[in-house]
């Protein structure tokens, strides 16, 4: 596992032009959902009572005012299009991102440089259904899932009651997803590579526990991470908390290609035995 961690960040390193691109990316989708949010959220709470008037038959008044507005009119028509939208585009230029990044993993050793933008033009096809699919399946469980827990959620007495109620769903499905991310993103691998995604998909199945063990590292060290800038901008609320929660984002986008990285060297060693 040292080995894959190793060769998965020197070629982090080697990508860092992509780590940057990735992080400008990230950056500008959470921008635009935040004005989203924002434009929608806003405008809402200047309707709350104020301080002064702030009690029981108001703020029922405010609720009711606003379920009237979403379940009798159009107003939320506009923001349902714009939110489809943007997650629409996240769709189509995520998997882009993801064949170039994977294509240019596996000619790491050429010569030239990168072929980030090479990877884009061979393999974006696979690449995205296949990363449409995971999405697809990775949701379905909620057509089951939600009205359940929301059935949970009216008819609880207690938050006891409605973890034991709600929890084990969460937990099977949050499991669900992380397995089919493994699968599915070594699919993504044998489909940049040219070793066809069932090739891939059968080599992470025989050996899915270094493969699932290196990425549940990889994640604890991201979450790590995460909760080590959360905590320093609790506890040193300033310029310094400021400036490591903005480089945090940064620090995140190359975790994640160095996961990648790691995931890849594990398999490709493992497929070419």
């Amino acid at each position: 596992m040292k080995t894959h961690l190793k060769q998965g960040w020197r070629l982090a390193l080697k990508h860092f032009y992509i780590v940057i691109l990735l992080f400008i990316y990230q950056l500008l989708w959470g921008f635009f959902l935040y004005r989203f949010i924002d434009s929608v959220v806003t405008p809402l709470l200047k309707r709350y009572p104020a301080d002064g008037a702030l009690n029981d038959s108001a703020v029922r008044l405010f609720f009711s005012e606003a379920q009237f507005q979403l379940m009798k009119t159009d107003l939320i028509q506009p923001y349902l299009w714009m939110i489809g939208g943007l997650f629409a585009c996240r769709m189509l230029l995520t998997p882009l991102f993801n064949a170039g990044l994977f294509y240019s993993l596996h000619r790491a050793d050429d010569a030239g440089g990168t072929k980030f933008i090479e990877g884009i033009r061979r393999v974006w096809k696979p690449v995205m259904l296949l990363y449409w699919l995971e999405s697809l399946f990775a949701i379905a469980p909620a057509w089951w899932l939600l009205p359940r827990g929301l059935d949970s959620l009216l008819q609880s007495g207690t938050l006891s009651e409605l973890l034991q109620t709600t929890l084990p769903g969460a937990i099977g499905w949050v499991l669900w997803i992380a397995l089919l991310h493994l699968l599915f993103l070594a699919m993504q691998f044998g489909a940049a590579s040219g070793n066809g995604p069932f090739h891939s998909l059968w080599s992470a199945l025989r050996h899915l526990a270094p493969f699932a063990g290196l990425s549940l590292l990889m994640w604890a060290i991201g979450a790590g991470i995460a909760l080590f800038v959360t905590g320093l901008s609790l506890v040193w609320a300033g310029l310094l908390a400021l400036v490591a929660h903005q480089g945090y984002h940064l620090i995140r986008t190359l975790m994640k290609v160095w996961t990648i990285a790691s995931q890849y060297d594990c398999l490709q060693s493992r497929t070419q035995e």
